[in-house]
Order: C-alpha cells, then sequence, then structure tokens
C-alpha cells in the first residue's frame, strides 16, 4: 500500500476505508501486514493509528541485504504471512478483500475463489497486475473511490 498511496500521489484514510466497506457488509476483521526497520518510530506512530482505527497489526523484521561494497537493499516481503493467515482463515467468511494488486497473490486469489470465496481486489490502477484482474470476483480501483478515502489535511 505504501507504494500504491506513492504512485497515486496522495494517501489514504484507513478510517474512511474502513467505513466504506462497514457500510456495505459487516467485516469480520481488518489486518495489516508490513515490514519495518528497527527503531522506526514514524513507522511505529503509523501502526499505532492503526491499531486505534482498528487494524490487527502484524509485523516482521525489515532486512538489510548487502548488494555489494558498501551497497545494500532492504526486503520485507509479506507476501506469505498473509497468503498462510488468508487460507488458514478461509472459513470465517464468504469473501476475502485484497488490497493489492500484486500478481504474486494470483495463486491464493485463484485457490480461494475455487473454495467458493468472492474475491475483492482493491488496488490502483497504476498498480494492479493483469493476473489479479483475473483472478479477482470484483475489483475496486482507488481511483473511483479517492474521494470517499482520501486522507485530507488537518487544520489547525
Amino acid at each position: 500500500m505504501f507504494y500504491t498511496q506513492k504512485k497515486l500521489g496522495w494517501s489514504f484514510d484507513w478510517s474512511k476505508i474502513k467505513k466504506l466497506f462497514e457500510e456495505e457488509k459487516p467485516v469480520i476483521e481488518w489486518r495489516y501486514y508490513v515490514s519495518i526497520k528497527d527503531n522506526d518510530t514514524k513507522m511505529q506512530s503509523y501502526l499505532r493509528y492503526l491499531n486505534a482505527v482498528g487494524f490487527a497489526v502484524f509485523t516482521k523484521p525489515l532486512k538489510k541485504i548487502a548488494i555489494g561494497d558498501n551497497q545494500h537493499i532492504y526486503k520485507g516481503n509479506c507476501d506469505v504471512e498473509i497468503a498462510i493467515d488468508a487460507a488458514l482463515d478461509k472459513s470465517k467468511s464468504d469473501e476475502v478483500v485484497l488490497m493489492s494488486g500484486d500478481s504474486d497473490f494470483k495463486y491464493l486469489a485463484e485457490k480461494l475463489k475455487n473454495s467458493g470465496k468472492n474475491i475483492t481486489v482493491v488496488s490502483s490502477r497504476k498498480t494492479v497486475s493483469w493476473e489479479m484482474k483475473l483472478a479477482a470476483s470484483r475489483i475496486i480501483y482507488f481511483e473511483n473511490i479517492k474521494g470517499k478515502v482520501v486522507r485530507t489535511a488537518f487544520k489547525k
């Protein structure tokens, strides 16, 4: 979601997203998965906000990987955690909403759909893969719901 917001050029108000989906049908649980750097106080603050608005937050350490002399990259993919949790919890609901257009979730979406679940993919037109377009039961584009979910600046 970080890169989706970056590509869109605007940020999500997660409480507005929750309200929008909960107006449509009851939601069993909201989950947010993320990898974090050690001592990242800005991210820790953001995760407290998510928790305060009702998200169960799942974290893991962001790995620093050397790729050359004095060069490194950060890697912190949560795809496996998301897939396992969705597969293990599939009996709890009739629909799974994935807020990702990442093609890595194609197999998960297909398996859940084949087990009778509706799969809603929420993504940007700029970041959704064609594989997820094919695997989803329904696609919601952030561009279409921007007015309902955009974070507005706080006035002092």
